[in-house]
């Protein structure tokens, strides 16, 4: 019972906190405030405000990767591959502006870097083990996986930026559309 409550109150913090974000206080009165939560049991649950910020965001960028998972491995080779976490990763931003912005803001995580690439650890790997027998055959280049996520996320981050800051002639559908081919060929192999 007591953790149950434990975990209701840390989830009602991470979505009262993008809340807050969305709407221009996310500040730690702006957040316990809106939530109904002490102070004393923010610091509790996450350590800090940053804390917070830092666990927010893992769980937007978690919601972000298993969305790209899940469509990916629905695919078999790697251009239906980049297809794939295109459209899902500009869907998501589409139908999950709030998590997006939060995504690309990254506000106040710098000192917890070590624990979000924690969190992320088993969904990166999914991925890479996904990428991983393509590189192998050869259709895809083999460069070091940083490198491979910044041919193909990228772009994808540089349109949801644009676009969730409201420049004008950026269009998710189009983007959808026209990016998957010029990003499946700067990862080929031997282009």
């Amino acid at each position: 019972m007591r953790q149950r409550r434990s975990e209701e109150t840390v989830q009602r913090l991470l979505d009262t906190a993008l809340v807050a974000f969305t709407e221009g206080d996310f500040t730690l009165r702006g957040v316990t405030t809106r939530s109904g939560v002490s102070v004393g049991s923010l610091y509790h649950h996450f350590g800090s405000f940053d804390g917070l910020a830092a666990a927010l965001y893992s769980e937007c960028m978690a919601l972000l990767l298993d969305a790209l998972i899940d469509a990916l491995e629905r695919t078999r080779t790697p251009r239906t591959g980049v297809r794939a976490i295109v459209r899902a990763y500009l869907a998501f931003t589409r139908t999950s502006p709030a998590r997006a912005r939060f995504i690309h803001a990254a506000p106040n995580t710098a000192g917890h870097a070590a624990a979000i690439a924690e969190r992320k650890a088993p969904q990166i790997d999914r991925l890479v083990a996904w990428l991983r027998p393509h590189i192998a055959a050869g259709t895809v280049a083999d460069l070091p996986i940083p490198l491979i996520e910044m041919l193909l996320i990228g772009p994808l981050a540089e349109v949801t930026r644009r676009w969730l800051a409201g420049v004008p002639g950026i269009d998710l559908a189009e983007a959808a559309r026209v990016l998957p081919e010029p990003i499946w060929r700067s990862l080929q192999a031997g282009y």
